[in-house]
C-alpha cells in the first residue's frame, strides 16, 4: 500500500445547484482573523438557501464583522457551513444569517451532512404559469383593458418571481451580476416599457426552467451522496454476556464484535474473527466479481454478504468507515475547480460586466445618436441581458467534473480533484513499480526440476520440511507449495541457518542443504552443466534454490513474483490509447526485463533506488512527455510525488492513500488505470463540447437580438435552453 506523502491540492468551491454565479468562488476555507485558539470551538450549520458563491460571499462578509469569528468553511455541496469562533453561544451568528434573508440550522455532532431542502409548493408555479397565459391572451384578442392585462401579469410575476427578485436583488447589493439580477432587471425593464405579459411570460418560463436545472443538478450531486445510504442504520452487536442485539452504527465501538447474515450489508470496517463467506465489494473497490472472505481479511462498510454468516471486529468508527472516507474526498474533490472551470471563472467574471455595459450602450446610444426609437432600443437591451448570461457557461463545468468524479467512484475509481480528472487525458508517458503493482508482491514457486530421478517424488517434501523453518519469502514459498499439494512435513534436527545463502538441517539422519547458488559454489559442488540450468531460470527473472545432500544437487526449486492476469490487459489497454510504458524496479534487471516482456512494456529498469526512480521520471519530463506513475511502496513516494498525477495500487482501507494520492484505485486491478484515462478524455471532451455550444448558440442569439428579431420570451429559451443542453451533456458522464 502506498504511504507516501503525494502532493495535494487546494480546494475550492463552485457554482450548482440551480444557481449559476459569474465571479471567480472563494476559498472553502476563509481566515478572518487571528488564527483558532485552544479556547475556540467549531459550529456547522446547514443554510439550504447557500448554494452558490453569491449567497457565500455575503455571509462571508456580515460574519466578518461578528467580533469573536475566526474561520469560515463553505461546503457548498452539502450547504454546510463551519464556523469557528470563541462566542458563548451561536445566538449571534443565527441572527447575523438571518438579517440577510436565511436560515441557519445548527447541525448536532454526527448528523449526516446531506442538505435536505424543505419542499416547496407547486402552487405559485401553476399560478404564475396561468397567469401568464391569461395575460398573453387577454393581450392578443384585446379583450380586456391595459389595466386588466397588467393586473393579471403582476399576479403571474410575484407569485412565480419573489424568489428570483429577493435573489438578484441579494446579487445586486453585493455588485454580483448573476442570472437571478438581470432576470430581475429583464423583467422590471419590460413592465417599466408596458410589455406586462410578456415579462409575465419570460419570468414564468424562467422559473421552470430553473426547477429543472436544479433537479438535473441534484442528480450529479446525489451520485455522491447517495453512497451513504449503502451503510445500514443498524448491525447486530455481540454482548458482553454472549447474547446478540441491535444496536445503531454510530454507536458501535471500535472492537466490538458484528455479525452479519447471508443478503445483510455490512454497517461497518472490520476484520473476519468467524465464518466464511463471498461478499461483494463493488460499493467500494468497483470490483465485478464477488470476493471470498475468511478470517483474518478486511470488510468494509456499505459492501453486502453474500453466501455465508460472518463475524468481524470492528476497525473504524462509522465516520471513519473506508466509505465515509471516500465520500469525504469526493466531496472535497468536487470543490477543486479543473483548468477548465479556472478559465470559465475567469472568463465570466469579465464577461458579465461588459455585456451589461454593452446592454446599456444598445439601449442608449442609437436613440441618443442615430435617432432610434426608444422603445425598440430598451426592449433589445434588455433581451440582450437575458441572453447574455454566462449561466451555461459557469454551470457547465462543475455539473460534468462532478459527474465525472461520481462514475469514477462507482468503479472504485478515487480522484482526488477537477484537475486530474480533466489532466489525465493529457498523459503520454506512464511509470509503473514492479512488485505489488505489476505482480501480486508474493513469491510463489513456478519450478521444480529433480536431477536424479530416484528423488523425483521425494525431494520436494525434503525441501519444504527444510523451507517451513526459515522466514525467507523464498523459502515460504517452497514450505506453501508442499502445503497445496499436502505432502508430509519431515522432523529436521540440528537445523542452522546460513545467513546469505540458505539452511542445512538433519532429516532421518542424513544431511540436507537448501540453498542458492552461493551456497553450491561454497560447499564445491557447481559444475558447467548445472550453471547452464541456473542461468535459463534467473534470466526468467526467478530466483533459484537447490536441495543439495553431501554428494550434490538434487534437485532445482524456482521461486518468482507472479504478474497479475489483470496486468497484460492493463499494458495492452494503455498502447491502444497511445500511451507508453515505463517499469522501474529495485529487482535486478534481469528479473526486471523478464517481468517487462510478460506484461508487454515498453522499456524496464532494474536495480533502482528510490532517487533512481525520481531521476527516470525527470528524464522523461526533460524528453517533453507528460508522466503519470503508479506505486504501492514508500519506495515510491519521490516519482509518485514528482509525476503528473500519482496513482496509488490497493487503497481500500488506508487511510493515508486515500487521502494523499492523486488518483486512488480501490483494488490493485491496473485495468483500472486506462478505465481512468478514458474517463478523462471523455471529460475533456464534453467539457470542450459545452463551452462552445454556449458561447456559439449566444453569439448566434446576440446578434439576432441586435437586428431586432428575437422577443425576451425567446430569449429565456436561448439561455436557459443551451444551460440545460450542457447539463445533460456533462450527466452522460453517470450512465453506466
Amino acid at each position: 500500500m502506498s504511504d507516501s506523502p503525494l502532493k495535494l491540492t487546494p480546494v475550492h468551491n463552485h457554482c450548482h445547484a440551480g444557481s449559476c454565479c459569474s465571479g471567480s468562488p472563494t476559498p472553502a476555507v476563509v481566515q478572518l482573523s487571528e488564527a483558532p485558539t485552544a479556547g475556540s470551538r467549531v459550529s456547522t450549520f446547514r443554510i439550504d438557501a447557500m448554494d452558490c458563491p453569491t449567497e457565500q460571499t455575503l455571509i462571508q462578509n456580515k460574519l466578518g464583522k461578528l467580533a469573536g469569528i475566526q474561520q469560515l468553511e463553505f461546503n457548498l455541496i452539502n450547504r454546510i457551513l463551519g464556523v469557528t469562533h470563541d462566542l458563548p453561544s451561536t445566538a449571534p451568528i443565527i441572527e447575523a444569517i438571518k438579517s440577510i434573508g436565511m436560515q441557519a440550522d445548527p447541525l448536532e455532532e454526527g448528523a449526516p451532512a446531506a442538505a435536505s431542502p424543505a419542499k416547496k409548493h407547486v402552487w405559485p408555479l401553476v399560478l404564475s404559469g396561468v397567469g401568464a397565459l391569461v395575460a398573453e391572451v387577454l393581450h392578443f384578442t384585446d379583450a380586456a383593458p391595459t389595466w386588466v392585462i397588467a393586473l393579471v401579469a403582476l399576479v403571474s410575476i410575484l407569485s412565480g418571481g419573489l424568489t428570483t427578485y429577493k435573489k438578484g436583488w441579494i446579487a445586486l447589493k453585493n455588485l454580483n451580476l448573476n442570472i437571478n439580477a438581470l432576470m430581475s432587471i429583464a423583467v422590471t425593464g419590460a413592465v417599466l416599457i408596458g410589455q406586462w405579459p410578456e415579462a409575465a411570460m419570460v419570468m414564468f418560463l424562467f422559473t421552470v426552467a430553473e426547477l429543472i436545472e436544479a433537479k438535473s443538478l441534484d442528480r450529479a450531486r446525489n451520485a455522491i451522496s447517495g453512497l451513504m445510504q449503502m451503510t445500514p442504520e443498524q448491525a447486530t452487536v455481540k454482548q458482553a454476556d454472549g447474547s446478540w442485539s441491535e444496536v445503531e452504527v454510530k454507536n458501535i465501538d471500535i472492537g466490538a464484535i458484528v455479525r452479519v447474515r447471508p443478503g445483510e450489508r455490512i454497517g461497518l470496517d472490520g476484520e473476519v474473527s468467524a465464518g466464511q463467506s463471498t461478499i461483494d465489494q463493488a460499493p467500494i473497490t468497483g470490483e465485478s466479481l464477488p470476493i471470498e472472505k475468511t478470517l483474518g481479511d478486511k470488510v468494509f462498510a456499505g459492501t453486502i454478504n453474500q453466501s455465508g454468516s460472518l463475524e468481524f471486529k470492528v476497525t473504524a468508527a462509522a465516520n471513519h468507515s473506508t466509505l465515509a472516507r471516500i465520500i469525504h474526498a469526493v466531496e472535497q474533490a468536487q470543490g477543486a475547480r479543473a483548468p477548465t472551470q479556472r478559465f470559465v471563472d475567469s472568463f465570466s467574471k469579465i464577461y458579465t460586466p461588459a455585456v451589461f455595459l454593452f446592454a446599456l450602450g444598445v439601449a442608449v446610444i442609437p436613440p441618443l445618436f442615430m435617432a432610434g426609437a426608444w422603445f425598440d432600443w430598451i426592449y433589445r437591451a434588455l433581451v440582450l441581458l437575458v441572453v447574455a448570461c454566462p449561466c451555461a457557461l459557469v454551470i457547465s463545468t462543475p455539473v460534468t467534473i462532478v459527474s465525472g468524479l461520481a462514475a469514477a467512484a462507482r468503479k472504485g475509481i478515487l480522484i482526488k480533484g477537477g484537475v486530474y480528472l480533466e489532466g489525465g487525458y493529457k498523459l503520454d508517458y506512464l511509470a509503473l513499480d514492479k512488485t505489488g503493482t505489476l505482480t501480486h508482491g508474493k513469491p510463489v514457486q513456478t519450478d521444480y526440476l529433480a536431477l536424479f530421478p530416484n528423488v523425483q517424488d521425494s525431494a520436494p517434501a525434503l525441501a519444504a520440511s527444510l523451507a517451513g523453518r526459515s522466514d525467507h519469502p523464498v523459502s515460504v514459498a517452497i514450505a506453501n507449495a508442499a502445503v497445496d499439494k499436502n505432502l508430509a512435513d519431515h522432523a529436521v534436527d540440528n537445523f542452522e541457518a546460513l545467513p546469505g545463502r540458505g539452511v542445512r538441517g538433519d532429516i532421518n539422519g542424513d544431511t540436507y542443504y537448501l540453498g542458492n547458488h552461493r551456497l553450491v559454489e561454497d560447499l564445491g559442488l557447481c559444475s558447467p552443466a548445472l550453471e547452464d540450468k541456473l542461468f535459463a531460470l534467473e534470466k526468467q527473472g526467478k530466483s533459484v534454490v537447490l536441495l543439495l545432500d553431501k554428494s550434490g544437487p538434487l534437485a532445482l526449486f524456482a521461486v518468482a513474483d507472479t504478474v497479475k492476469d489483470s496486468s497484460r490487459e492493463a499494458i495492452a489497454q494503455l498502447h491502444e490509447l497511445g500511451i507508453k510504458t515505463l517499469m522501474l524496479t529495485g529487482d535486478n534487471t534481469h528479473t526486471a526485463e523478464a517481468i517487462a516482456a510478460q506484461v508487454g512494456i515498453d522499456q524496464a529498469r532494474g536495480d533502482l533506488l528510490p532517487a533512481d526512480k525520481l531521476q527516470a521520471i525527470e528524464s522523461l519530463y526533460a524528453q517533453g512527455y507528460r508522466v503519470g506513475m503508479v506505486g504501492d511502496g514508500i519506495n515510491d513516494a519521490p516519482a509518485l510525488a514528482r509525476a503528473e498525477i500519482g496513482f496509488a495500487m490497493a487503497a481500500a482501507g488506508t487511510d493515508t492513500a486515500i487521502e494523499t494520492a492523486d488518483v486512488a484505485l480501490m483494488d490493485d486491478d491496473l485495468r483500472k488505470i486506462p478505465a481512468f484515462i478514458r474517463l478523462s478524455r471523455q471529460t475533456s471532451s464534453i467539457l470542450k463540447q459545452n463551452i462552445a455550444l454556449a458561447l456559439v448558440i449566444k453569439a448566434i442569439f446576440l446578434a439576432v437580438t441586435f437586428l431586432g428579431m428575437a422577443t425576451m420570451w425567446m430569449a429565456v429559451f436561448a439561455d436557459m435552453g443551451v444551460s440545460l443542453l450542457v447539463v445533460f451533456n456533462g450527466l452522460r458522464l453517470l450512465r453506466k
